[in-house]
């Protein structure tokens, strides 16, 4: 296909190409005849791909143990009850809950203030790259605010519920859940942190704060670790967490 079209159709302009400044969403394209041009229809299925790659990624446990090593606490690697992928993305439920052989490891544990999980959610991609850098940022702040014990859980095959029960077990304050988001067309790489006080089974959505978009094209490492910092504090200070807890780091900070 010639490229003339394409060309002809830029000329013509468009009202929001302004706007491409300021968002990476899919607008402003141009179009052929009464199609979006060749080009942009590839870049929409390259996109598409990434995203099911995402969906599709594993967690990968042996580079993260490894890493972890460098903050001296325990690492317990659990699993859901969805053995493999299918069932993990057919039976949302299964990743919630924890597998027999996990609940068996984490019985008759030693209470922690703050339960740590990092989990693939719907893109390890993104936690294997984001994860430990966050909390390299995260963790010295809470030893120096001596918010209490510490501990972190690897969970294969889980969803953000999953913590609550990985916090019941560990009879921990607060939870707090590293997770990879639902992939979207221009982010395949997002990354969400979730926090829960007196996390148990059962808690709803409503009972967690979220801070999400985690990436160096969304929120960077840097501040969502001084967010998460912030939402951590104020929940151990206040004893509450969700709809509750309001986000007022922002307007401390500006």
């Amino acid at each position: 296909m010639s490229d003339k079209p394409e060309k002809a159709d830029q000329l013509q302009g468009d009202p929001w190409v302004s706007l491409k400044n300021f968002t990476a969403a899919r607008i402003a394209i141009g179009r052929v005849g009464s199609s979006i041009p060749l080009r942009q229809m590839l870049n929409f299925k390259l996109a598409h791909a990434h995203a099911r790659d995402a969906v599709y990624s594993k967690l990968d446990i042996d580079a993260l143990s490894d890493a972890l090593e460098e903050f001296n606490l325990p690492v317990y690697q659990l699993h859901s009850r969805a053995i493999n992928r299918e069932k993990y993305l057919t039976r949302p439920d299964y990743g919630r809950r924890l597998d027999e052989t996990s609940v068996e490891a984490l019985r008759d544990q030693v209470p922690v203030t703050i339960s740590l999980v990092i989990a693939d959610g719907l893109s390890a991609a993104a936690v294997n790259q984001y994860a430990v850098e966050l909390l390299r940022l995260l963790i010295p702040k809470l030893v120096a605010a001596n918010t209490g014990t510490l501990n972190i859980s690897l969970a294969e095959q889980g969803r953000v519920a999953i913590a609550d029960e990985i916090g019941q077990y560990f009879d921990a304050e607060l939870s707090v859940i590293l997770v990879g988001e639902r992939p979207g067309l221009t982010a395949p790489d997002s990354m969400s942190a979730y926090l829960t006080y007196k996390p148990r089974v059962g808690l709803t959505d409503e009972s967690r704060n979220c801070i999400s978009n985690i990436r160096p094209d969304g929120l960077d490492i840097r501040p969502a670790a001084d967010k998460l910092f912030y939402l951590i504090s104020e929940s151990l200070k206040r004893k509450l967490s969700g709809v509750e807890l309001k986000d007022r780091h922002g307007l401390l900070s500006s």
